[in-house]
């Protein structure tokens, strides 16, 4: 037989015969009917879903030949290559991510001790690297058939969740299944996707809650995409089918650097940085109780009116997201005054700090837009914990040492404006413009409390009232009072707002600050 390859031994063909023969086991692992019956619930296998995540022709996969060893439950005689994940390394848009994608067409996806192992090591290499980990997720959960291996191989993925947490970005796509233990990666990682219809998210499923609680409930009520995103919080995107969904975690990526000693990719802006918007001279409805969308004001403000919404669905009378400015990434924070006035409760506190968290692990400037009136009032939400909720949200500000800026747009009332990124709370930036009304409570209030006797000895209480609340706003619901006490270091006309942050955000570019020496803080959870 002669060689194909000069210098090559007689029989070499036949090794790379064989080798070929494993690789194509590898990327037919599931059976026809399977991948079918993938197809027919309009779901994509997880080698499709990798092609389209990643740039065309990058993957490098990993421990494509790698088989399960468990024996004795009936599996023994059934060892596909590669088991039921495919794991490597591409690149989006040019940069590097590693990836993992559960295969529901091999043994339900579920996972064995090979599956946690495959997992594990991109995990390692992604840390060790610098480099994002994206996890599309499909699986019947754990594989009863390798028992308590299986549940020490979710502890050990849990762990690297942890370790990489705050060092690489970590990205979860729920594309099919997830329930019981398997819940807790995706928690920990930095932002979930949702697949509307198709994905579902569970510690418990409905037919085990109707035996213990009675309670009766459908797969999509319990788990899926709206109730996560728009109920629970656990999902940050829901996106209408597979395809949008990874188009939706490549446009993620897009504002995130690598790692968290790196900063944000930049992208030349074809919008100019001395822009002013008349509109938001306008924005701002002349009576004080009126609502408008905080998301239109960031809109004008930002690169192009491009602002990504995190948690879109969720606590919405706060408003988090990324954006560009004068092509660098920014994390927006602001309360939208359109829902519950703005305030401030439970859900909006947790939203804000844990996002608030993430730019600053990852070096991204944060904008914040402040109209708040205080807290949410109600037996509810202090028996809820507000206290040490809301508690969060400061934390998180006052521990966050990258840029921070904040403009003040109407309302800045109380303990709510001390936590929304103040002065006081060590702010690099307060700008204010001549609609903001900074005091420790509005007009009304603070005049019923201060001249309670007063009014009552008035001949007309009412009108006596409605004197004292004109006088107080005057004097003091107007931003020039605290500008004259340095706690709002300009007032600016709202055209001004994006050429003020885009100059203040460059001064702050080399902005070097770090914490006292410790282990961690001890952020009241």
């Amino acid at each position: 037989m002669r060689p194909i390859y000069p210098g090559v031994r007689v029989g070499t063909e036949e090794r790379i015969e064989e080798l070929r023969r494993l690789r194509d086991e590898a990327l037919h692992a599931g059976s026809q009917r399977a991948v079918d019956r993938q197809h027919e619930q309009g779901k994509l296998t997880a080698r499709e879903r990798l092609e389209l995540l990643l740039d065309k022709g990058s993957f490098q996969e990993i421990d494509m030949l790698v088989r399960h060893k468990a024996i004795g439950f009936g599996i023994e005689d059934k060892r596909p290559a590669g088991d039921a994940v495919v794991t490597g390394w591409g690149t989006i848009e040019g940069r590097t991510v590693f990836v993992f994608a559960e295969d529901f067409t091999v043994f339900g996806g579920s996972l064995g001790r090979a599956v946690s192992d495959k997992i594990c090591k991109v995990i390692d290499t992604a840390l060790s690297v610098g480099a994002p980990l994206i996890g599309l997720k499909d699986s019947g959960g754990a594989r009863i058939q390798e028992g308590v291996a299986s549940l020490d191989g979710y502890g050990r993925i849990f762990e690297r969740n942890v370790r990489a947490s705050g060092v690489i970005p970590q990205i979860s796509v729920i594309m099919g299944p997830c329930a019981g233990g398997a819940v807790y990666s995706p928690a920990i990682t930095d932002f979930v996707y949702q697949v509307d219809g198709s994905s579902h998210l569970f510690i418990t499923g409905p037919d085990v809650i109707k035996t213990v609680t009675g309670e009766e409930v459908t797969f999509e009520e319990l788990g899926g995409a709206l109730t996560h995103s728009g109920t629970s919080g656990v999902t940050h995107f829901v996106a209408s089918d597979g395809t949008s969904a990874l188009e939706e975690v490549r446009y993620l990526v897009s504002y995130l650097p690598q790692n968290n000693m790196e900063v944000p990719p930049y992208f030349t802006p074809v919008d100019v940085p001395d822009r002013m918007d008349d509109d938001l001279d306008s924005i701002i409805p002349d009576s004080a109780n009126q609502p408008y969308d905080m998301v239109k004001l960031v809109e004008h403000v930002v690169d192009d009116s491009d602002f990504y919404q995190v948690h879109e669905n969720w606590a919405k009378n706060i408003v988090v997201g990324f954006a560009r400015l004068d092509g660098y990434t920014v994390g927006v924070v602001g309360n939208q005054p359109a829902a519950l006035a703005g305030t401030l409760d439970i859900n909006a506190s947790e939203k804000g700090a844990r996002f608030v968290r993430f730019c600053d692990a990852f070096n991204i400037p944060l904008v914040v837009f402040v109209d708040v009136p205080g807290f949410l009032p109600g037996v509810g939400q202090e028996h809820g914990g507000i206290i040490r909720h809301g508690a969060k949200l400061l934390y998180a500000f006052s521990e966050a040492t990258v840029p921070r800026l904040s403009v003040i747009t109407r309302k800045a009332y109380g303990g709510a404006y001390v936590v929304m990124n103040s002065r006081g709370i060590r702010a690099d930036g307060v700008f204010a413009w001549p609609s903001a009304e900074i005091a420790v409570m509005g007009a009304q209030g603070a005049v019923n409390v201060i001249f309670r006797r007063d009014i009552a000895d008035a001949h007309d209480p009412e009108q006596r009232r409605a004197e004292l609340i004109s006088e107080y706003e005057e004097r003091f619901n107007n931003p020039y009072r605290a500008a004259e006490l340095g706690l709002v270091d300009e007032v600016i006309e709202p055209r001004q707002t994006r050429p003020k942050l885009i100059r203040s955000l460059e001064m702050l570019r080399n902005k070097r600050e770090s914490l006292p020496p410790k282990k961690h803080g001890n952020i009241p959870l």
